[in-house]
């Protein structure tokens, strides 16, 4: 009996089967083809790593293409908050309208890796320079005895403000290089709440000094700016690097050619630059509109540090020189009055043009 009901149901699902294949297109007396390669997996732009090689269903990626702040999907909002376009806010800083700067993390690097190591080789092989010239050469010295006789080089105010830029200068260095380096060397001997209290002072005394610093270039530049202009006997001195190497005596006028190049390139070019970005950074700029966004401010920093370091390298030469580098030559800043064998040995030009008159 059962077997006589299984070979009727087979018997009716045999035909039924090959009339419902009819009907939806699929023949069932077709041999079955054989397997195709499979076919390449669409890509898959999914924020989540562990989408990577599932494949899609056709109707969610379309949704999530559709709608892309769907529920479990951050994407979107930490694309735009990754980015740099203004967004709205009704507070005065406009700038808060940028969730994260990307170009910060550009400016920390410039900073600590090119500036800081770049800078500080730098200033390595400069004070190298100058004790190597102290160890080989000495103190350079007068072929002659000094003769006793006073002439005039500076006056009062030329002294004032020669001094007061040099003290501020000096400051200015200093505080520079422990807001530049200090964690590096100073914060590990006071330790993290000492160092923040003296970097504090140090920072207060930097951006105080700074408008006296740049006063007093503006000073000494009408002051000596003639003094300081280009004449025919500087490139015998330019070529003959001033006499210090062969020991030959070069004439100069009151300035010789590399104290000019420490005028105009030094004093007036680097310390012009180091002021005027140091004031965007003080956020003190008279008479300009500047948006003190902090894409402006980053860009002060690397040129006001750059320019900071090649002044500050440039000016170990100029002190050694005017001090214990050469015999008589701080004279001139300290009493306002020099030797004649000294003005004659190394400005003999200017002192000639003196006997002249």
């Amino acid at each position: 009996m059962n077997q006589t009901v299984s070979a009727s149901f087979r018997s009716w699902l045999i035909p039924a089967g090959f009339c419902l294949a009819l009907f939806t297109g699929v023949s069932a007396a077709q041999p079955a083809a054989p397997a195709a390669a499979p076919a390449a997996l669409p890509k898959v732009e999914s924020a989540n790593i562990m989408d990577v090689g599932r494949a899609p269903n056709a109707t969610i990626e379309a949704e999530r293409k559709a709608n892309q702040n769907q529920p479990g999907n951050n994407s979107p909002i930490w694309r735009t908050a990754n980015s740099d376009d203004v967004n709205y806010v009704s507070i005065p800083d406009k700038q808060a309208g940028v969730l994260i700067q990307k170009s910060g993390q550009q400016w920390r690097l410039i900073r600590n890796g090119v500036i800081t190591v770049y800078g500080a080789w730098l200033l390595a092989l400069a004070l190298a320079a100058v004790l190597a010239m102290f160890i080989l050469k000495g103190s350079i010295k007068l072929h002659e005895p000094m003769s006793g006789r006073k002439i005039k080089r500076f006056s009062l105010l030329d002294r004032i403000i020669h001094w007061t830029m040099a003290f501020s200068f000096v400051g200015l260095a200093f505080t520079g290089l422990m807001i530049l380096y200090g964690k590096y060397f100073v914060m590990p001997l006071m330790g993290g709440v000492t160092y923040g209290l003296f970097l504090l002072v140090c920072k207060n005394i930097h951006n105080f000094s700074g408008p006296l610093f740049t006063l007093t270039i503006v000073i000494f530049f009408f002051l000596f700016v003639r003094k300081n202009i280009p004449e025919k006997g500087d490139m015998a001195w330019l070529t003959g690097f001033g006499g210090m190497l062969s020991g030959k005596h070069i004439p100069a006028g009151f300035f010789n050619f590399g104290e000019k190049i420490w005028f105009w390139f030094g004093m007036v070019i680097l310390g012009l630059t180091v002021s005027a970005s140091g004031w965007v950074l003080d956020m003190i700029v008279p008479f300009i509109a500047i948006e003190y966004w902090r894409g402006t401010m980053q860009i002060a920093d690397i040129i006001h540090s750059t320019s900071a370091l090649l002044m500050t390298a440039m000016a170990f030469g100029h002190i050694y020189i005017g001090t214990i580098g050469m015999q008589g030559s701080i004279d001139g800043m300290k009493t306002g009055y020099v030797d004649a064998t000294w003005a004659k040995e190394h400005h003999e030009i200017w002192y000639n043009d003196l006997n002249k008159g």
